[in-house]
């Protein structure tokens, strides 16, 4: 009877990983700013280094002869480019009429930049990799949702604003994309055949590192906001209108994905690659994003608040299905 309650209890509470994004949230909140920059050890340049290696040693797990076929998989990558960059903004771009010229339009137009948002990087990835899907296929659609968002994003915002013919200058973001992800997994795809078996070997601590990089990338992205007052730009009413708002999105394109890709016969790899690469939006893009766009402006900060909704709710819930996955697999 104490097992049974006790594996009921254990199946209901949060994992350690999940645990440590709340913590990571909570210390966000009562001591933001550690590691800010002028610090001793500034957070972003650990940060920097851990997505670079985060993505060496996915580099070094990869078969170039895998990734060389897995390119070949073109339904899987369309898929995923088209729920980002179609599906996403097509859904919000639906309610339009709704919101247009009412005192929430402002909060419609928020929502629908996070739509237009390209997909996050490392931590698409990472999920990935804790349910066991197709990680090389994963990479290569996170990277490069990074470089097509750079013209998207902006194509599909000037739809509805004014500064449409205004130059975005996004060199420093395909810059970083390239120094920090693309040549650290190359350099890890020639090493491969020297260092594979070490890194295979290793999962489980190479796995606790994916981690512990997407922790300080939770807790700085929280500080940042808590520091700079975004989430008291707005009252609360409007508040609890956009955190429903990203999460029904969430959960419609999710469970969207789910049922298009068993009607598209998907292997289980393939389907979590999918549904965590095409359900995800990036923080870091928007954030660059909503620099280019509003300056530093109040309004600005406004556009942050759904991204900042959304990233925590999808880092939360798509690790509660991953480890899920995992089990499944291992218990199968």
């Amino acid at each position: 009877m104490g097992n049974k309650f006790l594996q009921l209890v254990k199946r209901f509470l949060p994992d350690g990983f999940i645990t440590g994004i709340l913590v990571m949230i909570l210390l966000a909140y009562l001591l933001p700013g550690i590691g800010k920059e002028g610090s001793t050890i500034e957070l972003k340049v650990v940060i920097r280094y851990g997505i670079s290696l985060l993505f060496f040693f996915y580099g070094l797990r990869l078969s170039p002869e895998k990734l060389k076929n897995d390119l070949s998989n073109w339904r899987l990558h369309l898929l995923i480019q088209g729920i980002t960059f179609l599906i996403f903004p097509l859904t919000v771009l639906a309610f339009h009429p709704l919101f247009a010229g009412t005192d929430h339009e402002i909060l419609w137009l928020s929502v629908f930049f996070l739509a237009a948002l390209p997909s996050t990087v490392s931590s698409s990835v990472v999920m990935v990799s804790i349910a066991e899907g197709n990680i090389s296929s994963a990479i290569f659609n996170a990277s490069i949702s990074g470089v097509i968002g750079i013209l998207l994003t902006p194509l599909w915002m000037s739809l509805f604003m004014e500064r449409q013919t205004e130059a975005f200058a996004f060199g420093q973001v395909l810059h970083d994309l390239v120094i920090q992800i693309l040549i650290p997994v190359f350099v890890g795809l020639i090493l491969h055949r020297w260092w594979g078996k070490w890194a295979n070997r290793n999962k489980a601590y190479l796995s606790l590192f994916d981690k512990s990089v997407i922790l300080m990338v939770v807790y700085r992205s929280f500080s940042d906001s808590f520091l700079n007052g975004i989430f008291s730009s707005i009252a609360l009413h409007e508040l609890l209108l956009l955190g429903g708002s990203v999460i029904g999105l969430f959960f419609f394109i999710f469970e969207g994905t789910k049922y298009l890709t068993k009607r598209l016969h998907f292997n289980r790899e393939d389907r979590i690659t999918v549904l965590f690469a095409g359900s995800k939006k990036s923080l870091v893009h928007g954030s660059v994003m909503v620099m280019v766009l509003f300056g530093d402006t109040t309004i600005g900060s406004l556009f942050l608040v759904p991204v900042m909704i959304y990233h925590a709710f999808q880092l939360f819930y798509i690790s509660i299905i991953a480890r899920r996955y995992a089990r499944e697999l291992h218990q199968g």
